[in-house]
């Protein structure tokens, strides 16, 4: 038996290049989580998650004084076991939000140490449904100053050029006509085959809202609409699949199988965007993945490909990585040592133990708002 050593967390922050924009909010940095879990064999782990704009240092906190005193001196393979401690421990602060976000990245550095110490790729260790790349789809199209559709449509082309079948952009912050304008220029830009997604991140507070946008963005012929409500408003979400023939897709910032079930008996949701760094971790997402199959449900998980590569290639039904080409919005990129690479569209699954990388010391010192504890 290999036990858990020592368990390290940190919160860094990286201000974004230029602020960005959704449907309903601006972005000017983004904090995150990170963690390191060593055993006694040497063989470390890490994991990390989007702890938001503000105040990043609750997950950190919660690991530290929630959950690193339950891991250290446990069986680092009792995974299982140590996801039901950590959230039987979590009852009284919250399932969901940061305290989920702190059991996600540890339950995802167990897995990571695991798989290193084992000397598999993390999708070999979960059992690869893939072996040498997965499909992805090309995310932006976020709102800037003095961005135009012209420049939003050149955007996609450019991914399309890149061999990406299909593209994400944001929608839901202007009028219908600056909306329409905007999804009239992507779509002639990228041509009628290639897949456009829409990512409203809860846009819309009411029905007719969403429907009226959704009449007008149906012509261009959408893959989906992503988050139109309050992820609490999952009736809406419901309403709004039963009237648009636009798949609704959600589920990015929900946590644990139970709220998942909940939208797929509801029906309120076509296709789930999973992220194993919110949910409940690995360990969670294998768990959600399995009961959407069950349903005949697809997820496209959400964020982090560097992390969901090995998730899409290692479930059937977990379809696309999402996928961002620089590191102005997902500046999480700035922390890592080592990129995925690209082929026509696909990304290349990494051959080296675990996740395939580690974070870069020196950039994590440079954007760090505290110390390893």
């Amino acid at each position: 038996m290999t036990t858990i050593r020592s368990v390290r967390a940190r919160t860094i922050s990286v201000p974004l290049d230029h602020p960005t924009s959704f449907s309903n909010r601006q972005v000017f940095k983004r904090d995150y989580a990170v963690v390191e879990v060593e055993g006694e064999d040497g063989h470390k782990g890490i994991g990390f998650c989007y702890g938001g704009s503000n105040a990043g240092a609750l997950v950190t906190h919660a690991v530290r004084e929630l959950f690193a005193p339950l891991l250290v001196g446990a069986d680092c393979h009792a995974t299982e076991a140590l996801w039901q401690k950590m959230y039987q421990e979590a009852l009284l602060h919250g399932r969901c939000g940061s305290v989920m976000r702190a059991i996600s990245i540890l339950d995802t550095a167990l897995w990571d140490r695991n798989a290193r110490a084992a000397g598999l790729p993390l999708y070999k260790y979960l059992g690869a449904s893939d072996l040498e790349s997965v499909p992805a789809y090309a995310s932006g199209g976020y709102y800037l100053e003095g961005k135009t559709p012209d420049h939003l449509a050149q955007e996609m082309a450019n991914h399309v050029e890149q061999g990406f079948t299909a593209v994400k952009i944001k929608v839901g912050r202007g009028d219908l006509a600056s909306e329409e304008a905007r999804l009239a220029a992507v779509r002639e830009a990228i041509g009628p085959h290639v897949q456009l997604m829409m990512d409203a991140n809860n846009a819309w507070h009411d029905l007719p809202s969403a429907l009226a946008f959704m009449r007008m963005a149906e012509p261009y012929f959408p893959f989906w609409i992503e988050e139109p409500f309050s992820p609490d408003d999952i009736d809406n979400h419901r309403r709004l699949a039963e009237r648009t023939p636009v798949p609704v897709a959600t589920g990015e910032i929900e946590a644990g199988r139970w709220r998942f079930r909940e939208l797929l008996d509801k029906e309120a949701a076509m296709i789930l965007q999973t992220d194993a760094a919110v949910c409940g971790g690995i360990s969670e997402f294998r768990r959600i993945a399995a009961t959407a199959a069950s349903f005949g449900v697809e997820i496209y998980p959400h964020w982090f490909h560097d992390l969901h590569v090995h998730l899409v290639a290692s479930a059937p039904n977990v379809r696309m990585v999402e996928f961002f080409a620089d590191d102005q919005v997902l500046n999480f990129r700035r922390l890592v040592d080592t990129q995925l690479e690209l082929d026509n569209g696909r990304l290349l699954l990494p051959k080296t133990p675990g996740l395939g990388f580690d974070f870069d010391a020196e950039t994590l010192d440079r954007f760090a708002s505290d110390a390893w504890q």
